[in-house]
């Protein structure tokens, strides 16, 4: 059960205002816009749906799982073996700078905070933002499933925000997402905490060629 201090530190990992720059990445979702994949919010919706089903769910939420059993049983070699396969993972060079960017700068935000163990990871080479998320969420008490859970929103809520922007949707649609696709995070939880190592993994082409060639996109709003 989540404590209400818990509770209360999970949102603020999870808030929008969380200073670590995730609002400056789209994940190629504006390449996907300029290709023409999405123009409106039925197929914003599908782009979501496919990413969270495709991507999130069977890479980042399973070696979320991991991660926390390893911060939770101060094993720092798996937390390190978790991070470089986490890295190694991601398809394109955005994606991993991504990923590093904003898990140095969660570290960073974390050793502020008083979390000691980030310190090191505020210049990491393999630091992701799993990797910190994860740390936080032992360090401040709350229960495996609800921070899977976070996570996912957090993802969600910023690519609802970049869908909104980029298409462009009214702020109503970009509710209307979040309301249909938090469905989706139970099972995504559910699915995380069962599935095998040797399921893991991305499955998600369109995904990883918009961000191959959002590298060289000509004008864009978005670093990723």
């Amino acid at each position: 059960m989540v404590t209400d201090l818990g509770l209360l530190r999970l949102l603020q990992l999870v808030s929008p205002s969380l200073p670590v720059g995730m609002y400056s990445y789209s994940q190629g979702m504006e390449q996907a816009v300029e290709n023409g994949w999405i123009k409106d919010e039925a197929q914003a919706q599908a782009w979501l749906v496919g990413v969270l089903r495709h991507s999130l769910g069977r890479l980042d939420a399973p070696l979320l799982v991991r991660l926390y059993e390893a911060w939770a049983m101060g094993d720092a070699g798996a937390v390190e073996r978790w991070s470089v396969e986490l890295t190694a993972m991601r398809e394109t060079a955005e994606l991993r700078t991504e990923d590093r960017q904003t898990g140095q700068a969660l570290a960073r935000l974390l050793d502020g905070l008083g979390v000691e163990q980030a310190k090191a990871w505020g210049r990491h080479p393999h630091a992701s933002f799993a990797t910190l998320f994860a740390l936080a969420a032992v360090g401040w008490d709350v229960p495996k499933s609800q921070a899977i859970a976070g996570y996912l929103w957090s993802w969600l809520e910023n690519q609802a925000l970049c869908a909104v922007k980029l298409v462009p949707l009214g702020q109503l649609a970009g509710q209307r997402l979040l309301h249909h696709l938090a469905l989706e995070i139970p099972g995504l939880v559910d699915t995380a905490l069962d599935l095998p190592d040797d399921a893991i993994g991305s499955s998600s082409f369109a995904l990883s060629l918009a961000s191959s060639r959002h590298e060289r996109q000509y004008s864009r709003l978005f670093r990723s």
